[in-house]
């Protein structure tokens, strides 16, 4: 069936048509409603769920009366209301990264770019524990390993029966920081270059400082694509805030960005055997 996230997406897309094919401009519907032009806007991109009572409105709006098509869009809002298994970490996810683990958690394919740090999926969790302390100084040592917890857990989704697509570009940068110490490193790219090396779903390339100025300077951003669901969600982030783009054009400058970089970065063996290298450097 899919997680409430992307069923949130996949409703949206179906509410967005059905107002296109009525050739009803957004901001318009909006305001009939009452609604702000952004309320109507994070409904059909899926960012947040909608209640059954704004679902009724904007199908009489339309004027659909066909009662299987209610029961279509009514049935698929309720079940876009369930709580994703995310839901049990509270406040350990920020609401702005909530989307975030939807889409993650039923996407066929995620390419990203990392310039700071290895990337969530690939993390150890003594690399996760360093990196989330250090970005939230105030909190207890429960609250971080509820978060370092939940980074685990996200992890599962490797492990399925039809695992994702990764691909995984880091810069240089990520894998000279020593988060966490030596010890903690050499753990972290050692695994980095296991799962490259062992798990045909998993690719991950390195782009060396020599490679200078590159497409995506001082930004870090992720695509996510869906089996059955069209389109891809570009995900960028940054302490308290994140960013969700799908348009076309949007996505198609995401992916531009992300062909230049496979193209500027060590190729994904030489990569593997780097992270080896490096990881045998920590352990020294």
């Amino acid at each position: 069936m899919g997680s409430p996230t992307v069923l949130r997406r996949r409703l949206g897309g179906e509410l967005g048509k059905l107002r296109a094919s009525r050739e009803l401009n957004a901001k318009d519907v909006a305001a009939a409603l009452g609604w702000s032009a952004s309320k109507l806007s994070r409904i059909e991109s899926g960012l947040v769920p909608l209640q059954e009572r704004d679902a009724a409105k904007l199908l009489a709006h339309y004027g659909v009366t066909s009662a299987d098509e209610v029961k279509h869009f009514l049935g698929l809002t309720r079940q876009s209301r369930q709580q994703g298994w995310w839901h049990a970490y509270g406040d350990a996810l920020p609401d702005w990264f909530r989307a975030y683990v939807g889409f993650e958690s039923d996407a066929a394919k995620i390419v990203t770019y990392q310039c700071e740090l290895v990337p969530g999926l690939l993390q150890t969790e003594a690399y996760a524990r360093s990196v989330i302390r250090a970005m939230n100084p105030m909190e207890s040592a429960e609250e971080v390993e509820r978060r370092v917890a939940l980074r685990m857990d996200r992890q599962q989704i490797l492990d399925r029966h039809e695992p994702p697509q990764l691909w995984a570009i880091i810069s240089e940068a990520v894998i000279r920081r020593p988060v966490g110490g030596s010890p903690a490193m050499a753990e972290q790219l050692s695994h980095l270059a296991a799962m490259a090396d062992e798990r045909p779903n998993i690719t991950v390339q390195i782009l060396p400082f020599s490679a200078g100025a590159h497409a995506a300077m001082g930004s870090s951003f992720s695509i996510l694509s869906f089996d059955d669901i069209p389109g891809s969600v570009a995900y960028s982030e940054g302490p308290t805030s994140s960013t969700y783009s799908e348009r076309p054009h949007e996505i198609a400058r995401h992916e531009d960005a992300f062909d230049r970089l496979m193209a500027s970065s060590v190729q994904p063996e030489r990569s593997i055997a780097w992270l080896k290298e490096v990881a045998e450097e920590y352990s020294r």
